[in-house]
């Protein structure tokens, strides 16, 4: 299923192809990774990690207990309905309540429909497009709302 889902044309254009795809890769701890359904029905990916993970990542300057996010939504027609946002807010309240003092994402600066759904779900810029180890990204964060 994920494998189709990455060869989609509307995931392929945005998300890296050299993701997770054996049970080893699967098992590294640094990241948490889930099947959103709706209804019953698979159609979304998504994961989150430890910004802490990796040296060079972007947001290893973050909080302690700080978490990345990513995510897709893997059939067609189910993108441009709100799903995207409302599973984010979703997970975003989960990790909040875990204990994470801020999220992080970094969508490519031209997925305007990414950067829509992160800013419906909460997440703001923090700063310029910037080149990466991973691609370019234009850095967003969420905190937990009072």
């Amino acid at each position: 299923m994920l494998q189709r889902w990455r060869a989609a044309p509307h995931v392929r254009a945005w998300w890296d192809s050299d993701e997770p795809q054996t049970p080893e890769e699967f098992a590294d701890t640094r990241e948490r990774r889930w099947i959103v359904s709706h209804e019953g029905c698979p159609f979304a990916y998504m994961q989150d990690y430890t910004v802490h993970g990796w040296a060079e990542h972007p947001f290893y300057d973050l909080p302690h207990g700080a978490r990345g996010i990513d995510q897709f939504i893997g059939l067609p027609e189910m993108v441009g309905r709100g799903h995207g946002p409302a599973f984010i807010k979703l997970r975003l309240a989960q990790m909040f309540a875990e204990g994470a003092p801020c999220i992080a994402t970094d969508p490519h600066p031209d997925n305007r429909h990414a950067i829509s759904a992160y800013e419906k779900a909460g997440f703001a810029p923090t700063g310029p497009a910037q080149d990466t180890p991973w691609g370019l990204i234009l850095p967003m964060q969420a905190t937990p709302k009072d």
